[in-house]
């Protein structure tokens, strides 16, 4: 898909992966909703910065995306404003540090959150996205998993639980929605600033670095040009891309 005038709506855009992620799809020439969640001046700097930067249209919008009705006014109010979605990504998304022993700890509140904020999220924005697109005649959606959906690591079971679902609803959504919509994700490993590792405990961060291949955290801009290859393919659809700096291979 030619990403040339493009309309991308990006999730947790205000983030420091979905910066990237922003910007990458800008660069193609793509005009950019900022979807943010509390972070209004962050999302309202990025999308300026955008526009500035790469002369797209740019605008920052706000949802809950534990929530239907906030949901669906995102995406009519993102219709408003451009026109048309022809780009889903799926970056926001929440995490808690608990290691997988203390099962006390991880309590159903938690667990609740995470798998509402990282799996019920990304089904809710798809299921929305998924009748303009088809009305298009066209789509990409990409969503952000983890290597912690593909091995048992991570955060919290809750977090990998929620990241492996993730993959699994990008190979059953690229069934529901095909032939014009193409659905994919992407699964990085250990990325350093990001609001996601500030959570984390450092040895945690310490151990992501050395267990890997490269010896080095995976990089946000080769996330965030994987997304804009994803966002390209006309062939590709159901497919995870790790990217972990050699830790897991799947």
């Amino acid at each position: 898909m030619d990403l040339n005038g493009a309309v991308a709506l990006v999730t947790g855009g205000n983030g420091g992966l979905g910066q990237r992620i922003c910007h990458a799809l800008a660069k193609e020439g793509a005009h950019v909703a900022v979807m943010y969640a509390q972070s209004r001046d962050q999302a309202e700097g990025v999308a300026r910065e955008l526009t500035s930067r790469y002369q797209c249209n740019a605008a920052a919008f706000q949802c809950e995306i534990t929530d239907d009705a906030s949901v669906a006014a995102l995406v009519d109010s993102v219709v408003k404003r451009f026109g048309r979605i022809d780009i889903l990504v799926n970056d926001a998304a929440y995490n808690c540090s608990v290691q997988f022993p203390d099962l006390d700890g991880l309590t159903m509140e938690v667990w609740d959150k995470i798998i509402a904020v990282n799996l019920t999220g990304p089904f809710r924005l798809t299921k929305a996205v998924a009748p303009v697109m088809k009305a298009q005649g066209r789509g990409r959606i990409v969503n952000i998993a983890s290597v912690a959906g593909v091995g048992p690591t991570g955060s919290s079971i809750a977090y990998a639980v929620s990241k492996a679902g993730l993959i699994h609803l990008t190979k059953c959504m690229a069934v529901a929605l095909a032939p014009n919509v193409l659905v994919n994700c992407v699964a990085p490993g250990l990325l350093e600033g990001t609001r996601a590792t500030a959570n984390l405990r450092p040895e945690f961060i310490a151990q992501g670095a050395a267990t890997s291949l490269l010896k080095k955290p995976a990089d946000k801009d080769d996330c965030a040009d994987m997304v804009v290859t994803l966002c390209r393919t006309e062939t590709m659809t159901g497919q995870t891309t790790v990217i972990d700096s050699g830790r897991y291979f799947h």
